[in-house]
């Protein structure tokens, strides 16, 4: 679980430095979600831009990070930004100390 000073500081990093991917008409598909489990395992931090579903945004965030183990930071308008720590601390690159 994330503090509100982690999420922050996440929310910092995505809007300067993060991998985006869009959800567009295909919506939650098995390789979208394989697709971000990959870039969740390599960069920890992903955004997501709702080009579709913009009504259902918080529903399938929530459904992505369950389906990814990974933690919803936030939904700010129609991106989604999800972190998952690398079990690796010598791969880590953020750090939440």
């Amino acid at each position: 679980m994330l503090t509100s000073k982690q999420r922050s500081m996440l929310t910092a990093l995505a809007s300067k430095d993060c991998v985006m991917q869009a959800l567009g008409k295909n919506g939650l598909t098995a390789q979208f979600v394989a697709t971000i489990d990959g870039l969740l395992a390599h960069h920890e931090l992903v955004k997501i831009k709702f080009l579709d579903f913009k009504d259902e945004k918080r529903g399938i965030a929530e459904e992505l990070a369950a389906r990814t183990k990974s933690e919803l930071v936030r939904v700010i308008g129609h991106n989604a930004i999800f972190y998952r720590q690398n079990p690796d601390p010598e791969k880590r690159r953020i750090n939440l100390a």
